[in-house]
């Protein structure tokens, strides 16, 4: 039986994270997030303080960005009660969908959600691994701003805060982020 440390720190958590200089294209510092999903005690962790930033947060609907999304928040939907409900791809999800198209640091991107995927009475979390620019989770506060919830949370592991990306954000729309980077 896997037994966890009662007090693990976000500083382990935070080591955990590996650095990948120059993925996906020169210049750019990748926070890997594997490194920590892969560690049993950082992964137990994790959870446990995403369930205590939400717990009394009234979240009906976690919504994850593909593909690192889809790791924590599936977990959290389950500590929380909630429902999960993906941000994919274009051509990934079989029924009629809301698109949204960006640009990134990197390039350009698009993203689609269900058109039946939340209503007006939901209170949404919306999940990713990491706040940068913000340039996905913009485009991701747009295509649940379709349905007109009750409320959108946004949630990052890691923020790199010198990139100043929150401060895209509405000043109605909560961003937290469990670790923060000076880059």
């Amino acid at each position: 039986m896997l037994r966890f440390k009662k007090n693990m720190n976000i500083e382990k958590i935070k080591g955990s994270i590996r650095n990948i200089p120059d993925f996906p294209v020169q210049g750019i510092q990748f926070k890997d997030v594997t490194t920590l999903f892969k560690d049993a005690e950082c992964l137990a962790e994790l959870s446990d303080v995403l369930y205590e930033m939400y717990k009394n947060s009234g979240i009906t609907k976690v919504v994850g960005i593909e593909s690192r999304g889809f790791i924590m928040g599936p977990i959290l939907a389950t500590r929380l009660h909630a429902g999960f409900i993906p941000i994919r791809k274009p051509g990934k999800l079989p029924s009629a969908v809301y698109e949204e198209s960006y640009g990134k640091e990197y390039g350009l991107d698009t993203i689609q959600i269900h058109k039946d995927a939340l209503t007006e009475n939901d209170v949404v979390l919306l999940h990713d691994d990491l706040l940068a620019t913000g340039g996905t989770m913009l485009a991701a506060c747009k295509l649940v701003r379709n349905f007109n919830p009750r409320k959108i949370i946004v949630n990052f592991i890691v923020e790199l805060e010198d990139l100043n990306g929150r401060l895209e954000f509405d000043k109605n729309i909560r961003v937290d982020s469990v670790i923060k980077y000076d880059i």
